[in-house]
């Protein structure tokens, strides 16, 4: 180990003088720091493959630890029992995106996932002392566009079942601040780091995944949200695809390099809206890079009621009063039906089957659940 620290020391003299790549100075520390973790974590810094037989060892650990696990599926736990079944968890080396329109409950659905990982975190010590996840994760979320701040009130308000405006108006009585503080208490030793550092690119993303990786061993990271994310200098010359192109493929490989799931957030643009059916579609990625390409697994969030609560029925010049009445409580009850109801659309997953499952969504708490029977009776189809 000490020779091969040499030979990085003497990379690092020979890279900075000589530059022959024309690197920047971040990538000069970006190289060294891959070859110093590289080095940490398998005693060798240049090593870029496996054998078949440790590949299967690995893969027979993989299956051991799920089976190991209390919450009984492979990967960490999102907290909806409908999508955990159809994806097993989120599994460690995958890129997942979460993508829709503004309003849709991306955010929400983040912050969701990241409390109900954090809070299920449960490890098991063997007696060697090695620690062993056996249920939920501890989590890192890089916002990008609210502070830690607002997502804490965020988190406070799915929890203690106040609303966020509410909070922030001050329109709080006694037994709201009971209810605040007997949540907060609960939640003060939660097992999510938060950086909320608006500038971020991918050579300072994978910078910090790896020290908050070797300081709290963090089990998956959430990004919220991929276009706000900046590529490097040289590629932002080549335009915006070709910059989210290097993006997600860098998302890709720090998921490879750490062993851990990452969630990206997405933003989609608004062509879907152009169309009557406004469900999104991978081909609503196409013009975005890579995505579909670097990632293991698609979802789309969609909320019919945002937009029928924007189509209510005009009655028309020559419209019986009797028929647009009919049309109008037609209306209605579709919004009825459809108003704390969220699709979450599987539309691409790499290892395992495609779908669309249906959740309950409170838009008052941004909080998402498990529907009820009853819930799943009411919907009109």
């Amino acid at each position: 180990i000490k020779r091969s620290l040499i030979g990085i020391g003497q990379n690092i003299i020979q890279d900075t003088i000589s530059n022959e790549e024309d690197l920047e100075g971040i990538n000069l520390i970006e190289n060294a720091e891959n070859d110093l973790y590289n080095l940490s974590q398998t005693g060798s810094s240049d090593r870029k493959y496996s054998l078949f037989g440790e590949s299967l060892k690995k893969a027979i650990d993989v299956i051991d630890q799920s089976f190991k696990r209390e919450g009984k599926i492979a990967g960490l736990p999102s907290g909806l029992k409908d999508l955990d079944k159809k994806l097993g968890g989120f599994h460690n080396s995958d890129l997942i995106i979460i993508a829709g329109r503004p309003s849709m409950g991306k955010t929400a659905l983040g912050t969701n996932i990241a409390f109900n990982a954090a809070k299920k975190f449960k490890e098991k010590e063997d007696e060697f002392g090695n620690k062993t996840t056996i249920d939920g994760g501890k989590i890192a979320f890089f916002s990008l566009e609210m502070s830690s701040e607002q997502l804490a009130t965020r988190v406070l308000a799915e929890q203690s079942k106040i609303s966020g405006d509410k909070m922030r108006k001050a329109e709080l009585n006694k037994e709201d601040f009971k209810k605040i503080a007997k949540v907060s208490s609960e939640l003060e030793n939660l097992n999510l780091v938060i950086d909320d550092n608006p500038i971020l690119t991918i050579s300072s993303l994978r910078a910090r995944a790896r020290r908050l990786k070797r300081l709290y061993d963090i089990d998956m990271i959430i990004i919220d949200y991929l276009q706000l994310m900046s590529g490097s200098q040289n590629v932002r010359n080549d335009g915006r695809v070709q910059e989210i192109s290097e993006i997600t493929r860098g998302l890709k490989a720090i998921a490879k390099e750490l062993n851990i799931p990452i969630i990206a957030l997405s933003q989609l643009s608004r062509q879907v809206e152009q169309r009557e059916d406004k469900r999104p579609q991978l081909a609503d990625l196409r013009e975005s890079g890579t995505i579909e390409q670097d990632s293991d697994v698609v979802m789309f969030i969609f909320r019919e009621s945002y937009y029928l609560e924007r189509m209510e029925p005009v009655k028309k010049p020559d419209e019986q009063n009797d028929r647009y009445n009919e049309r109008h409580q037609r209306w209605r009850e579709l919004c009825e039906s459809r108003y704390n109801i969220a699709e979450i659309i599987i539309a691409k997953q790499r290892h395992g089957p495609t779908g669309a499952i249906k959740t309950h969504f409170d838009p008052n708490f941004t909080k998402f659940s498990d529907l009820t029977r009853t819930e799943y009776d009411n919907i009109i189809e």
